[in-house]
């Protein structure tokens, strides 16, 4: 190996140190990015920090008790049929926190809960739910 070619693989070595250096050094960055919770503004589909929250001083926050009861469902024919099927696999809580919904949404909700996720219902049950549903959970029928 001559002079030049040494001077060559020198070269080489040098700019594969500073590239692995700086590789390295990139990713120590992008790791403490990761950990503090910033993210560049510019990539898409990064989650964003929100700004911290500065008390004024002497401010007051006040939460509501949360209740344990179990909400009650609008009263009216297949209501209990509703509790019995739907409180099998989550409170009637996930019915009367859902906005009111259209009638034809409420039809494909419990038809997802029957298809989709094998709720065992018989047809004169799933026929008299959608009723209900419907009757008291829409934007025309809601009352609370």
């Amino acid at each position: 190996m001559g002079r030049g070619e040494r001077e060559a693989d020198k070269h080489r070595r040098k700019l594969y140190a500073l590239l692995s250096g700086l590789a390295l050094l990139g990713g120590a960055a992008l790791y403490a990015q990761y950990e503090g919770g910033f993210y560049s503004p510019v990539t898409l589909g990064n989650i964003s920090q929100p700004a911290a929250v500065v008390a004024d001083e002497g401010s007051v926050y006040r939460v509501t008790d949360y209740t344990f009861d179990p909400p009650k469902l609008a009263p009216g024919p297949g209501s209990e049929a509703t509790e019995a099927y739907c409180s099998t696999c989550h409170s009637v809580r996930y019915i009367t926190m859902q906005p009111p919904l259209p009638a034809a949404t409420w039809a494909a909700e419990v038809d997802k809960m029957k298809n989709a996720f094998g709720m065992d219902i018989p047809q004169d049950s799933y026929e008299e739910i959608v009723k209900y549903l419907q009757t008291h959970y829409t934007p025309d029928t809601r009352k609370n």
